[in-house]
């Protein structure tokens, strides 16, 4: 098949880890995201994404701010 150069199969791939990386950092949860993916195994898709999602850790102190915050 005779495919422009910027038409490479790898560009796919591209598309779908922003695709992935996108929904993420709006707080998709991996298992959610395995599924749109079409993964039968969440587990490959937390393998695959991890270094995406963001930190449980800032994730925590986030809301234990926003709860001391709320009560001032």
């Amino acid at each position: 098949m005779n495919r422009p150069p910027w038409c490479a199969p790898a560009l796919g791939g591209l598309l779908r880890h922003f695709y992935a990386s996108m929904l993420l950092a709006q707080g998709v949860s991996i298992k959610e995201l395995s599924a749109y993916l079409g993964h039968a195994d969440a587990g490959f898709t937390l393998r695959v994404y991890t270094r995406m999602v963001p930190s449980s850790h800032d994730r925590a102190r986030l809301a234990v701010d926003l709860l001391f915050h709320e009560q001032q």
